[in-house]
């Protein structure tokens, strides 16, 4: 687990090192790249995230999914200890959790197997679409039903990322939940790998 939290910390600090300039420009070629897909679709349920600051910014994302009349939900922590989290639709009133990150403030939410994408946040992935995540376990935990299904596995998972955060291989841990795609400002990874 040590040298887990050693390359978690590793790349961070590389994600941290990118310049405003860079962050605004992998945050905008992202959504260009993800609107030459045919992932955004009226009426499709996609959940995205508020971005911590050394997060890619997902505002441009968040934008291109209305535009393309997706119906929108966003992470809500339902239980910090047992690290439960579902999701809601955004709307006028939002909280903070307890980690500083805007969430929807209403009862009304929808069960992750009920989207169609979530897209996700990353601290790291490899070549076979395994993530590394800040390390709460939050988004595993949420699609913990998928390592139990045998033929479809939907959502789909797609992780958001600055090309300086793939690695070559990461062990993954029994559960984690690979993805099936990422989005670097470079380029989209599709998945097909062993781990499906």
């Amino acid at each position: 687990m040590t040298e887990r939290r050693s390359l978690r910390k590793a790349l961070r600090a590389a994600r941290a090192g990118l310049s405003p300039l860079e962050r605004r420009h992998a945050a905008e070629r992202i959504a260009d790249l993800i609107a030459k897909t045919l992932w955004l679709k009226p009426g499709i349920r996609v959940a995205l995230y508020a971005a911590l600051p050394e997060e890619i910014d997902t505002s441009p994302l968040i934008a291109l999914a209305a535009r393309r009349s997706a119906t929108i939900f966003l992470p809500r922590i339902e239980n910090d200890r047992a690290r439960r989290m579902t999701f809601a639709r955004p709307g006028t009133h939002r909280r903070y959790n307890r980690y500083g990150i805007p969430e929807p403030a209403t009862s009304e939410r929808i069960a992750p197997w009920a989207l169609q994408i979530i897209f996700a946040p990353l601290v790291g992935f490899d070549t076979r679409g395994n993530r590394i995540g800040m390390g709460a376990g939050f988004y595993d935990r949420a699609l913990a039903f998928r390592r139990y299904r045998h033929h479809w596995f939907g959502p789909r998972l797609i992780g958001i990322a600055h090309s300086c955060q793939q690695v070559e291989a990461l062990d993954p841990l029994p559960s984690d939940t690979p993805l099936d795609a990422v989005v670097t400002e470079r380029e989209i990874h599709v998945f097909r790998g062993e781990n499906r």
